[in-house]
């Protein structure tokens, strides 16, 4: 492969730090880990945006948790039609494989992909339509969701389409037999959370009030 290059030395500075830190204090868990295999709790599912950290939110140790990124957190529903499907995979595996006891959707403030989807849904993204995007199809899996909230104020759309990413991604998992039945066994629960970024706030939904509440 002739167009790889060599990585950026700033990473490579950056690798030799953890190796003489972080791995060099705890080398015996690594050790165990690559031994015994990874067993983590949770599964989370959150944006590729840079801003989401969620292993620093939550203080997670490695091996801890099974972490699933794209854009706009979403899951797709379920369809088995042999094509590539990413996400799909990494769910059956995390249920089926590692039996995660938790699948946590984290949704975020201010989500390019989202506002993507409410520009090409309000016809602002004309690029987003092409069936060559790649975006814009990844982003018609959020398309009932805008139905959903369309209609609100300006000012509060973006916030509640953000959440309907989450609320989609939740309602799309139950339609995977092997998440329903783990569910419906007790085996497994689900989760919706969204962060917002500049408060460092998680707020976390609530099906007995159908809203999202602060935690």
């Amino acid at each position: 492969m002739q167009d790889a290059k060599p990585l950026p030395q700033y990473l490579v500075q950056r690798f030799h730090g953890w190796k003489a830190t972080s791995y060099a204090e705890n080398h015996a868990w690594f050790k165990r880990l690559a031994s015994e295999g990874q067993h983590p709790r949770a599964m989370i599912i959150s944006c590729c945006d840079s801003r989401v950290h969620v292993t620093s939110i939550f203080g997670a140790d490695t091996g801890e948790f099974f972490i699933h990124r794209n854009i706009a957190n979403l899951v797709p529903p379920y369809e088995p039609d042999g094509d590539h499907h990413g996400t799909s995979a990494t769910v059956e595996y995390a249920v089926t494989a590692l039996k995660v006891a938790h699948v946590i959707v984290m949704g975020h403030s201010s989500c390019g992909g989202v506002k993507g989807c409410l520009d090409m849904c309000s016809g602002r993204a004309p690029a987003l339509e092409e069936k060559s995007s790649f975006v814009g199809r990844w982003m018609d899996i959020l398309r009932p969701g805008y139905e959903k909230v369309k209609d609100l104020p300006e000012d509060k759309v973006s916030k509640a389409l953000e959440h309907q990413a989450v609320l989609t991604s939740l309602e799309n998992l139950m339609t995977f037999p092997f998440v329903r039945e783990a569910v419906e066994n007790e085996e497994l629960t689900l989760h919706g959370l969204w962060h917002e970024i500049g408060k460092g706030s998680i707020e976390v939904f609530d099906p007995k009030l159908g809203r999202f509440e602060e935690i």
